[in-house]
């Protein structure tokens, strides 16, 4: 009931945008200063429903719970001055957690930021802005082999045309405490081809992971996140001494039409007992029914702002796999089929949908779910 009235909510907020004052429909949410320095507040907010079939287990009870919730109710407030810099606080009310925290600065030779933001391997984790993924959530491999937001200092580098250039060194903490050890991390992007509704992305990223507890626990969800349960998880692997994470990316966008794919490989060195290595990918594609293509800037694909009153469709089709099973480890193997439709409503109001076939083998429990899943998104 709670998601029908916000959905209701959003849909009249977004039927009315064109007759409220100014292009955002919100109200001013940023406020120059003097000097072209500007004041501004984002924020990103999410309401999911997830609901579950064909979970059945062989005494009778089911695998998963329906749920309803926040998923994400997240706000940045910032100051920047275009080209010079920027400072951003954000913090995440529904995770009681810490996002982005950093001061970024642009120079000739790059822009650098110092805090805690997102790490580079794991292109739609790392690059892409959460309001704008396709599907509700990240493909199985993301989950899986992603690390997170640290804290620490990276550049970005694209002052030679069609590249760009990404090095960074996080530190043993991040502000949630959760982080357990050091990284240094790249990540290199081509574009071959770079035009207004026409980009063919090409994209290689790595990064060494210094583990201090000498613990990693590699797992993820079926691709929604309303629920504790993993088809898929190592569980506690035990002296680990580093994790090498590895990211082959590519892209093309050509009018209203996106392809998109990434394969992630980790290795969790272990000298005592065997490296375990984990492996997936995923590969999708996205129509907007509308006629409307993305936005592509700085090695990430962006959102996608309606050419018609009343918004713009967007029909995606993904498949993803995980494979978790090397040597003794056997953390199971997924793969995941994933339709979703996107309705834009003006630049601030979207409202997906996703229907996930999953399928999963580890041990001797396979379990193949069939989810729906529902989000009304607001962001500004």
């Amino acid at each position: 009931m709670r998601l029908r009235i916000l959905a209701a909510a959003i849909l009249a907020s977004g039927l009315a945008q064109p007759a409220l004052a100014g292009d955002s429909g919100l109200g001013p949410t940023r406020f120059e200063v003097g000097n072209g320095v500007n004041v501004g507040l984002k924020g990103l907010l999410q309401y999911d429903l997830n609901r579950f079939t064909d979970d059945r287990l062989p005494d009778g009870s089911d695998r998963f719970d329906d749920a309803q919730t926040w998923r994400r109710q997240e706000f940045n407030l910032y100051v920047e001055k275009k080209g010079v810099f920027t400072v951003n606080a954000g913090y995440d009310f529904q995770a009681s957690s810490w996002v982005d925290n950093y001061i970024g600065v642009e120079t000739r030779a790059g822009r650098f930021r110092l805090g805690q933001f997102k790490t580079p391997v794991g292109w739609e984790d790392g690059s892409i802005a959460t309001g704008n993924v396709i599907f509700m959530e990240r493909s199985l491999p993301e989950q899986a082999v992603y690390e997170g937001r640290r804290v620490g200092l990276d550049w970005v580098y694209q002052g030679i045309p069609q590249w760009l250039i990404q090095a960074g060194f996080f530190t043993r903490h991040d502000l949630n405490d959760e982080a357990a050890g050091e990284t240094f991390a790249g990540r290199v992007v081509y574009n071959p081809v770079l035009a207004e509704g026409d980009v063919v992305h090409l994209g290689l990223s790595a990064s060494r992971e210094l583990r201090d507890d000498r613990t990693v626990r590699i797992r993820a969800r079926p691709e929604v996140n309303l629920t504790p349960v993993r088809l898929v998880d190592t569980g506690t692997l035990d002296g680990v001494d580093r994790l090498d994470r590895e990211g082959l990316e590519a892209a093309w966008i050509h009018g209203p039409v996106l392809l998109q794919g990434e394969y992630l490989a980790m290795q969790a060195v272990h000298p005592s007992a065997g490296d375990f290595h984990s492996r997936g990918y995923y590969v999708f594609g996205a129509w907007a029914l509308t006629g409307e293509s993305r936005d592509y800037k700085a090695g990430a694909v962006g959102g996608l702002k309606p050419g018609h009153g009343w918004g713009a469709l967007e029909l995606a089709l993904r498949y993803a796999t995980l494979d978790l099973d090397d040597g003794a480890v056997m953390g199971g193997r997924e793969h995941d089929w994933t339709l979703g439709l996107n309705w834009y409503l003006g630049s601030h109001f979207k409202l997906q949908a996703n229907v996930i076939r999953a399928f999963s083998d580890r041990g001797n429990l396979p379990l193949g779910p069939t989810i729906y899943a529902l989000r009304a998104q607001l962001s500004f």
